[in-house]
């Protein structure tokens, strides 16, 4: 396992799915795409914070009807303090760029899963 590809899991605080694939596929190819996710995710000075970018991330993914996805992203907000009122904003401008129906089919389970995490 490469430097790139220990990084992440550090940043990320879990190896994503598609650096393991990566690098099974070629050792290379996984340290280019940890890589690539290393420099998404590093805080840098001025720039958006963690918790700034998992909203953002959250709210596409609640956009994107990615339901599995949103809910994963709200236990790292709840990591990096997010509010329920942040939460609750980053839905609403989802429901903006998504559409109702995608609205109405992500809330349920984020809602859930928000009550389950104390938000």
């Amino acid at each position: 396992m490469g430097k790139n590809i220990q990084e992440i899991k550090e940043v990320k605080g879990f190896m994503p799915r598609s650096v393991v694939y990566a690098e099974k596929i070629n050792e290379d190819f996984g340290e280019g795409l940890a890589g690539f996710y290393e420099a998404i995710w590093a805080e840098r000075e001025g720039g958006l914070s963690m918790k700034q970018k998992h909203l953002m991330v959250f709210a596409i993914a609640c956009s994107n009807n990615n339901i599995e996805s949103a809910v994963k992203i709200l236990e790292r907000l709840k990591k990096f303090k997010a509010t329920r009122a942040e939460i609750s904003d980053a839905m609403m401008v989802a429901a903006w760029t998504g559409g109702i129906q995608n609205f109405t089919d992500f809330s349920v389970a984020v809602l859930e899963e928000m009550e389950k995490l104390g938000f």
